[in-house]
């Protein structure tokens, strides 16, 4: 949610200043974008990792207080659950220094944190759900210590009047009911900021819409929840869920569900701001001070809390950002689809894919979102999240094809003339693409890999289903640290 909130026990009075509030912060945004009061000049990029903490043997460690303490580092924050932690990379821009030189920050920043969270007995794992993790490690006592997640937990079940359902048909079958938020937690993700002007911020969002299923399907890592093998990206099914506020009766009636791909292609990033007002109520009504309008008309710049404090609570996989830096408004696009890891090679890899290749789709004369339904994207979300790499995903002019031969195809070559577009070299440019391009050769990611290592421990190694778990994730964590692509793994 990007902000700390203090423990409350919220009225009716809140509620009703919180809508208020909400309403004139969304009169004083649109009067911003008319006025063209941000800042776009000298975009930057941004990059986010949710982790987990495990302990020698693999299993979750619920020590996050214990590591951010060791580690000592502003960069660092809680996450939901006790056995999570976030990385926030400082914003830069997207050529200064190079991939080198940004990989490298990456790299210096997670190698100091496990060296700190080793000396207290935890590691990191950069993994989209833990595989070790149980349904006994998400209960109340896993809850992270921070006000802001509890504040969140119960306003969930007591918008929901109910537990939660967590139900998932994949490989197996999972079902199952939650008495918190906490399973949440287990879904841990990487997410890419790219800053853009008010003009352009529709364009950059529907393109990353349009192809939030093809980086699924490439960059899959969370096969495995609860002992079951489920979805190649369990996680999308399970973000769903675990945030969702509505009873039965709820749905059934159409209204939309906190975790949104979305209903349309937007024409300004107004609407997106705007369909959180109309359609959510408020989870955490936290009023400030401000008065944003008194604040505009004196030539400052708002913070628009309140309508920032609400986006936060509305899970879009790529949702709008507005935040003031040094005085200065702007817009960011933040992808949310991918899950963390496996190593920090694939994790730049796909964010050189996904920066090339959103650049090159708004370039185009005719842009794929003007022949491409909205609800075609997100069952490519959805088809991609079930089947990994081996999905098969719809793209105008080719129909449904499998989603390497996409990529292979169309899109690749698309992401490379948008990282030339962007000023990265050839010899920036071919050996993180090149990641990309041996993923779909091989047929290979983390989801793939995991799957395959856990079958070759318990069902050639006869070794119980949890122990073979354990095993795989402490040799996944050897893998991770060697910094090799995951499609370059072995089985064995």
């Amino acid at each position: 949610m990007g902000r700390d909130v203090p423990a409350l026990a919220f009225t009716r009075d809140d509620r009703r200043r919180f809508r208020n509030k909400m309403h004139t912060c969304l009169d004083v945004f649109a009067q911003m974008l008319r006025e063209s009061r941000f800042d776009f000049e000298r975009p930057q990029v941004g990059l986010e990792i949710e982790l987990n903490l495990v302990d020698e043997t693999g299993e979750p460690a619920m020590r996050s207080s214990d590591v951010l303490e060791a580690i000592a580092d502003p960069a660092w924050s809680t996450e939901l659950g006790r056995f999570n932690l976030e990385i926030n990379i400082p914003p830069r821009q997207l050529m200064a220094g190079g991939p080198g030189s940004w990989e490298q920050e990456i790299r210096d920043a997670l190698n100091h944190a496990e060296e700190k969270a080793a000396a207290i007995g935890a590691h990191l794992v950069m993994i989209g759900i833990l595989p070790t993790l149980e349904l006994k490690d998400v209960g109340p006592a896993s809850l992270s210590e921070n006000p802001r997640y509890h504040l969140l937990n119960e306003q969930v079940f007591a918008a929901r009047g109910e537990d939660l359902l967590i139900s998932v048909d994949g490989v197996e079958r999972l079902r199952t009911y939650a008495e918190t938020i906490t399973p949440e937690a287990a879904c841990t993700s990487t997410q890419f900021h790219l800053q853009v002007s008010p003009d352009e911020f529709a364009d950059y969002w529907n393109a990353a819409q349009a192809i939030a299923g093809v980086q699924v399907a490439l960059a899959a890592n969370s096969p495995f929840l609860f002992a079951k093998e489920l979805w190649r990206e369990t996680r999308i099914p399970l973000f769903e869920q675990t945030t969702d506020t509505r009873p039965e009766e709820i749905k059934v009636q159409g209204v939309r569900p906190r975790v949104w791909f979305g209903e349309r292609w937007i024409t300004s990033v107004f609407d997106l701001f705007e369909e959180n007002v109309q359609y959510f109520p408020a989870l955490l009504p936290v009023c400030e001070d401000e008065d944003p309008q008194q604040t505009l008309d004196h030539g400052g710049i708002p913070e628009l809390a309140e309508l920032t404090l609400h986006n936060g609570t509305v899970y879009r996989w790529n949702r709008p950002v507005y935040a003031v830096v040094d005085g200065v408004p702007h817009l960011r696009v933040e992808n949310r689809v991918l899950p963390a890891g496996p190593t920090v090679a694939d994790v730049l890899s796909n964010g050189a894919f996904y920066y090339g290749l959103i650049r090159a789709l708004v370039d185009e004369d005719r842009p794929v979102w003007s022949r491409m339904s909205f609800s075609a994207a997100e069952d490519n979300l959805n088809t991609a999240a079930r089947y990994g790499i081996d999905a098969q995903l719809y793209w105008p002019g080719m129909g449904e094809v499998p989603a390497t031969e996409l990529v292979l195809r169309r899109l690749l070559p698309l992401a490379d003339r948008g990282l030339e577009r962007v000023g990265m070299d050839a010899a920036w440019r071919e050996p993180l693409l090149g990641i990309i391009e041996q993923r779909c050769v091989s047929g290979r990611n983390g989801a793939v890999w995991q799957s395959e290592m856990f079958h070759h421990i318990h069902d050639i190694g006869h070794v119980n289903r949890h122990q073979a778990l354990r095993r795989m994730t402490q040799q996944y964590l050897d893998y991770m640290h060697m910094n090799a692509p995951a499609h370059t793994w072995p089985v064995d």
